[in-house]
């Protein structure tokens, strides 16, 4: 299947056949392809062609998809047009079509420059495709690389495209591929005042899911309005267990550029919402911590500069931030303990001269889903108790998340 000319070959016998469909297992409004591959490597549900080319055929197709989509090192897109998809539109998220977008930038419709296909950005002026942008599509494709975190904005954009395709009877297959954070499932569940772009939904900051599974959930928890169902296809991955180690080929996001930043991302995002830099501005974010005012108090130092593509006007920018190196931190542990790091926001606060300025209110309660947090470390509370006031919230949450597993 790794081989093009083979997959191409596989296709065209496939196509010749006049009709048939891949085999599935349905459930409810979700059906999933079985898997088939006795090979020991992870094969993502893109790379599968011949399980979801049939489902294409003769249809128009929308692709939702981002500079991680792709098969064989090519994006996907590319290469389905060249096996013949018609594929009428691209819905492009944070970071943009071809993820050349730095974090936060607003991006307009546009042209696909290699290919001119259409292009419709989910990260602009709206979040949700239109009625008008769904029509004359038959089929909406999603695939996109996740990092298993509430506050990574993929996730809403997955509802937003999901809500679109239930309005406007327009299929959704999902191409599944692994969550590199999914060996734990930890922190604080969403609370009902914090909803918004970066915690859609009332989970823990580590979900422990796929995408695949997590659109499951969308569809199976009634969380899209009036408790419509998505008509949802997932390709599920082969040789893929929950926890397996998996080292991201592409880097998901321009500041998310190593496989050590996406493993501390769960632990350092946070620090977004106060004074700590987390490296933005240089070329190994969310791998450090600092801020001008430690000096003194941390040896290790950097300064964040204006880099095109991943931070333009990062946080203390050509300032030397003082604090910690955490580029050879033992990320293991994480996955051993099941839980994210809460001593350094601990330690970073304590440390930091002006309490006061310390947090940015709004931005670390949306961030953490949950005002209490904040004023939990303010108030000096030891992490124990922080914990069980994550109860029974994160326990329900992990049984309501088995009956979606698909691995």
């Amino acid at each position: 299947m790794k081989n093009l000319a083979f997959i191409t070959l596989l296709i065209i016998s496939i196509l010749g056949c006049g009709s048939g469909t891949p085999e599935q297992t349905k459930s409810d409004s979700t059906s999933v392809a079985v898997n088939t591959s006795a090979d020991g490597t992870i094969i993502t549900g893109a790379q599968q062609i011949n399980k979801y080319l049939p489902l294409l055929k003769g249809k128009k197709v929308a692709l939702a998809i981002n500079n991680t989509s792709v098969i064989d090192g090519k994006l996907s897109m590319d290469t389905l047009l060249k096996l013949g998809v018609n594929i009428v539109k691209g819905f492009g998220p944070e970071h943009g079509f071809r993820g050349k977008a730095s974090a936060g930038a607003k991006i307009g419709d546009e042209t696909d420059e290699k290919t001119g296909v259409p292009l419709i950005s989910l990260y602009g002026s709206k979040y949700k495709p239109t009625k008008a942008d769904m029509q004359g599509i038959d089929v909406m494709i999603f695939d996109m690389q996740d990092v298993g975190v509430r506050f990574y904005t993929y996730l809403s954009t997955l509802h937003y495209i999901m809500e679109a395709c239930a309005e406007n009877n327009v299929d959704l297959i999902v191409l599944d591929r692994p969550n590199p954070n999914d060996g734990y499932v930890d922190g604080p569940v969403r609370e009902a005042d914090q909803e918004s772009f970066v915690g859609k939904h009332a989970i823990p900051i580590l979900h422990g899911l796929t995408f695949g599974e997590y659109a499951g959930m969308i569809n199976g928890e009634g969380w899209l309005p009036g408790k419509v169902k998505s008509k949802l296809t997932v390709i599920k991955m082969e040789n893929y267990a929950h926890g397996k180690p998996y080292t991201l080929p592409i880097a998901p996001s321009p500041n998310l550029n190593t496989q050590q930043s996406i493993l501390l991302y769960p632990s350092l995002c946070l620090f977004e919402g106060t004074v700590i830099s987390q490296g933005r501005g240089t070329l190994y974010p969310f791998t450090v911590l600092g801020n001008p005012q430690l000096k003194g108090k941390y040896k290790f130092s950097f300064k964040p500069a204006s880099i095109p593509g991943m931070s333009e006007k990062p946080p203390h920018m050509d300032k030397d931030c003082y604090g910690l190196d955490l580029r050879k931190y033992d990320t293991s542990t994480f996955t051993k303990t099941g839980r994210i790091n809460l001593t350094w926001l601990k330690e970073f606060y304590a440390a930091y001269p002006d309490k006061g300025a310390f947090f940015r209110n709004a931005n670390f309660d949306r961030l953490a889903g949950t005002t209490k947090l904040r004023q939990q470390i303010i108030d000096g509370k030891s992490e124990d108790a922080i914990r069980k006031s994550w109860e029974p919230a994160l326990s329900s949450y992990k049984v309501t998340r088995a009956k979606y597993l698909l691995y």
